[in-house]
């Protein structure tokens, strides 16, 4: 049952590790990378779906993407969405290929990424957290049903601890590698 408990806080814990991850790969940093686009999406045939479903990206260059769509007719509908978007891009169209530069971030902006991404990180630990609460309080339920011992309880309080702060030590490699990441000119 305590193996049970553990198992099931780390499989939480991770996802919510993945979660931060997705949210991370969202900053940009200066340099071009398809994943920038993964979140906007268009009207496909009657159904919305990612940029990436309905054109091929590609790194043109450092500070370039060339989305190129897979239907001449989705040019005009994919360059208004990346220009809607919440990245402040401006994309160009030069015939079926739709290029984005991205603009050089400024030192202002730099600092202002890093707070964000300080934030998002402070929220994956405070969801860790609330997991170990969880998986605390389902042993002093066990506990207290004599289904297990205290000392049994007591164990797996540490066992999910020692999940915990790997989480959050993993949690707060992602946040300095970005970090350096955003910094770096």
């Amino acid at each position: 049952m305590i193996e049970d408990i553990k198992q099931d806080a780390r499989t939480r814990m991770h996802k919510s590790i993945e979660a931060f991850q997705a949210e991370l790969s969202k900053i940009r940093t200066g340099r071009a990378h398809p994943s920038l686009l993964n979140h906007i999406h268009v009207d496909y045939y009657g159904s919305e779906v990612p940029v990436g479903q309905a054109a091929n990206i590609t790194v043109e260059d450092a500070r370039t993407l060339a989305v190129t769509p897979w239907d001449k007719s989705m040019v005009a509908i994919i360059e208004k969405a990346i220009l809607t978007s919440d990245l402040g891009l401006n994309p160009a169209t030069a015939g079926n290929v739709i290029r984005v530069p991205m603009p050089p971030l400024t030192e202002e902006r730099r600092k202002e990424l890093v707070r964000v991404v300080r934030e998002l990180a402070e929220n994956a630990r405070v969801a860790v957290r609330n997991i170990r609460r969880d998986a605390n309080h389902d042993l002093k339920d066990l506990a207290r049903d004599k289904d297990i011992s205290e000392d049994d309880e007591h164990r797996g309080q540490d066992l999910v601890q020692k999940v915990t702060d790997e989480a959050v030590e993993e949690i707060d490699t992602l946040l300095q590698n970005k970090e350096k990441e955003l910094m770096e000119i």
